[in-house]
């Protein structure tokens, strides 16, 4: 049955009446710190988790230490929400650890009428989209827009048979049961599929560390400044990438798209190069590049110069984490820049025989390569799944409050 048919099967014909937030909720109080003693958890505006609607943290205060915003007494069953951004839409039921004690200024307390609606039919309505449609239209102020109190419980939400309370709050109850349940199912799989995700990469970093740990009696040390050349990229600005643009990548010092900034019709590299940010919060990351590209003057590029047998993509895992070692911060701008790079320590495997040096290196790098793009898949696809499940938690909730509204009217 979908949502839309129990909903109709639940009302079986019975009235609904849209009332304001107002209307179904008591009025709250202050707290008056002249009379108050003993200590109290305060609930600041950041202090509700947007994602699991629970209060992550309250500081002790006195009526010596309050902040001036710590005003709002709250009780078990009230429901607050954040008013203002970039707090806003932040909102949770107060459990009884927390009832008696202080919320910010920032926070409407909706304290339910019980004999009229639920705290959680208030709570659950403070997640719809369209609660969250209505607070963008009617909020106010450029640099911190905010809602009223007033506009907030001028908000409607609708009260199943409001002539016969008993079986009014037996309907909200229901709908209540389902979504709480469907909360805390998408609750558990998206703590799952992020604790998947947690686990793959920590075997990938396992597995990593272990194949690129060597005795010294397996490989010779040097260093790659010895092994191979390293180039700078050069200056290109937006207006440079503009008026050049091409099919060829220009990469930078971000990480994102792959570190690419643009596309321009020339390139400065062709061929197996890795490639290595040297300046900013990304310095140290490291890229294996085999096309035709160029790149900026924030990164460099590494090839082997013939010396001693090297396979390129073996390098760039063993300096996908050796290098970030090797960074200098000092200053607060880290930087890697290619006389720190040229002392780096490579590990060479067979050193004598070149042919079966070059074996392992890319034996080694065959395995890395495919956990590699294992992982990288899961970290793709892990975090859509997370946001799809969520999408569909909010569109059945928006299906099961689906009330009949008397007209067309936009409340």
């Amino acid at each position: 049955m979908s949502a839309a048919g129990f909903l109709e099967e639940l009302l079986d014909g019975a009235d609904v009446e849209w009332e304001p937030l107002g209307e179904v909720t008591q009025p709250t109080a202050n707290i008056k710190w002249s009379q108050a003693d003993g200590v109290y958890q305060y609930i600041d505006l950041t202090s509700v988790d947007i994602k699991t609607k629970r209060v992550t943290e309250a500081s002790e205060i006195t009526a010596e230490t309050a902040p001036s915003r710590a005003q709002k007494l709250v009780k078990e069953n009230d429901v607050i929400f954040a008013t203002t951004r970039p707090a806003q839409q932040r909102y949770c039921l107060i459990d009884s650890e927390l009832a008696g004690n202080v919320a910010s200024t920032g926070y409407c307390v909706l304290r339910a009428k019980k004999d009229q609606v639920l705290p959680k039919w208030i709570l659950h309505w403070l997640g719809t989209t369209e609660f969250k449609n209505y607070v963008e239209e009617n909020q106010s102020g450029a640099a911190y827009p905010a809602i009223s109190d007033g506009k907030v419980k001028a908000f409607k939400i609708p009260i199943p048979c409001p002539d016969d309370p008993e079986k009014s709050l037996a309907i909200q109850g229901e709908i209540v049961r389902i979504l709480d349940t469907f909360t805390e199912l998408t609750a558990e799989l998206t703590a799952g599929l992020a604790a998947e995700l947690a686990q793959r990469k920590k075997q990938y970093s396992h597995y990593r560390d272990q194949l690129l740990t060597f005795n010294e009696d397996e490989v010779e040390w040097k260093t790659l400044g010895d092994i191979a050349t390293l180039r700078r990229g050069r200056v290109m600005s937006k207006g440079y990438l503009r008026d050049n643009a091409g099919v060829y990548p220009v990469y930078s010092s971000q990480t994102a798209n792959n570190g690419m900034i643009g596309q321009i019709d020339t390139f400065d590299f062709d061929g197996e190069y890795v490639s290595w940010t040297t300046d900013g919060a990304n310095a140290g990351t490291v890229f294996y590049r085999n096309e035709k590209f160029s790149i900026t003057n924030v990164c460099g590029v590494i090839k082997e110069n013939g010396t001693c047998p090297l396979d390129l993509k073996f390098l760039s895992f063993w300096l996908s984490t050796e290098a970030k070692k090797h960074v200098y911060s000092g200053m607060g701008n880290p930087k890697l820049m290619s006389h720190q790079v040229e002392k780096i320590p490579i590990p060479i495997p067979f050193p004598d025989d070149p042919k079966i040096s070059l074996e392992a290196q890319k034996r080694v790098a065959a395995i890395l390569d495919k956990l590699d793009a294992l992982t990288t898949s899961l970290t793709e696809i892990l975090p859509r799944e997370i946001e799809l499940r969520e999408k569909q938690y909010a569109y059945y909730r928006d299906q099961l409050l689906s009330f009949p509204k008397p007209d067309a009217e936009a409340f």
